[in-house]
């Protein structure tokens, strides 16, 4: 059997995923991750981290593993919240736990695993990995969807490569949470009853203006709301690339995989709308003060994101306000209200060519081919029919039912069937 090193992070899912591992008669060690020290901003515990480590040596204690422990705060600072920081700056909704898995646990992470001489890495994410031959004579590496339907984790590994899936275990992607209580129960695991982590990765739950503003400075500026009668919701095409969605647009739409009455008809097979159409239907909606009344004051602008809703305290309305664009560099705000308001919602969005990426390398579309895959845009999202566009501009995905929040700086993810195909950074 092989040489395992799990990251013990002091929750139930890797501590049970250790208990498995050992069962298989593996020889497992433990590694625990110190990745955030600061506490500014966070809302639970001076160190989280701290009982996060307590956990982790009496699950190592009860089975009779070894534990190591190694900082990696400075390359997480530099490698995770210096983008975060970097993306909130520039009026964008950034995916830290994405780029956690990438940067630290699957690449930092790893290197030091391999130190201990791991021959794979494990970790308690609920996903699959599938190991395939090839035609030319390799082996291709399968991100699966974790069999939980409820607690499917793929998203958040969506950025991984090859190599690292190489190396990777994840002992209870086929298992379900209430299983995995069960044995941290019968095993009597630390962790049995501990609840699962929130809140950004390794930092923990934050109030988030508080947080960024150890390096994003508040700043007093307008809110401004925009009437959904707003006219140019109302033309049946773009007339420029910074206009968007058609007449076809729904006032409102269910976020999940059945299309509203309303919504466009899906592309059929061959069809291949103009890169000129498709930028149009990707671009987010433009707004200028003109366009809505002031209704109050905001903290600073890159604090907000599209579909917020909480944290604005304005009330005295039917219907709750949404963000609906946020203008960084005038430091102003536009708001709708009701879930239904049209700014919420867009046809499609664009990935940056450099910003594409396939876990196998060897799928990647060809410029100009299309694809009809099931896309999520965020944690949790019940997958969405789309069809992807590749043009020299990028990847565009049009979507069969109109998407409600689509921010930029967030990852798009695209799966065939249970397979975790690729993913990319939405442009805007």
């Amino acid at each position: 059997m092989a040489r395992v090193v799990i990251g013990l992070s002091g929750g139930v899912d890797s501590s049970v995923a250790a208990y498995l591992l050992q069962q298989q008669g593996h020889e497992v060690v433990g590694l625990f991750m110190v990745n955030w020290h600061d506490t500014t901003g966070t809302l639970e515990g001076d160190c989280p981290w701290h009982d996060d480590r307590l956990f982790a040596e009496l699950v190592a204690r009860r089975l009779d593993i070894p534990l190591h422990v190694v900082d990696l705060s400075e390359h997480y600072r530099r490698r995770v919240v210096e983008y975060m920081f970097a993306e909130y700056e520039r009026g964008r909704t950034p995916n830290p736990d994405v780029l956690c898995n990438r940067e630290i646990k699957f690449d930092v992470f790893l290197k030091e695993a391999l130190k201990l001489g791991a021959d794979y890495v494990a970790t308690g994410h609920y996903c699959r990995k599938r190991e395939e031959p090839t035609a030319d004579g390799r082996t291709a590496y399968r991100l699966l969807a974790g069999s939980d339907p409820g607690k499917d984790q793929s998203y958040f590994l969506c950025q991984l490569s090859q190599e690292q899936l190489r190396y990777a275990l994840f002992p209870v992607g086929e298992m379900l949470k209430t299983e995995v209580r069960r044995i941290a129960q019968e095993q009597q695991l630390a962790t049995a009853r501990r609840k699962d982590s929130q809140g950004i990765c390794f930092v923990g739950k934050v109030d988030l203006p508080l947080f960024l503003q150890q390096r994003l400075a508040a700043r007093t500026g307008n809110v401004h709301e925009i009437k959904a009668a707003w006219p140019r919701y109302a033309r049946t095409a773009p007339e420029t690339a910074t206009e968007t969605a058609s007449a076809a647009t729904p006032a409102a739409a269910p976020e999940t995989a059945s299309a509203p009455a309303q919504a466009a008809a899906p592309p059929q097979p061959g069809d291949q709308p103009s890169t000129e159409r498709l930028a149009a239907l990707a671009a987010p909606w433009r707004y200028t003060v003109r366009d809505g009344k002031k209704i109050g004051t905001h903290s600073g602008a890159h604090f907000y994101t599209v579909g917020q809703r909480k944290g604005l305290g304005i009330g005295g309305r039917r219907e709750s306000l949404f963000v609906l664009a946020t203008d960084v560099q005038e430091n102003v705000i536009y708001v709708g209200e009701g879930d239904a308001h049209p700014g919420l919602w867009r046809p499609a969005l664009r990935i940056d060519p450099a910003e594409v990426h396939w876990i196998d390398p060897s799928e990647a579309m060809r410029e100009g081919e299309s694809r009809r895959y099931a896309v999520r845009i965020r944690y949790r999202q019940p997958l969405q029919q789309a069809t992807l566009y590749r043009r020299r501009e990028g990847l565009f995905i049009l979507f069969d039912t109109p998407q409600r929040g689509i921010a930029a700086g967030q990852f798009a993810a695209w799966y065939d069937g249970e397979v975790l195909a690729g993913s990319g950074t939405i442009a805007e």
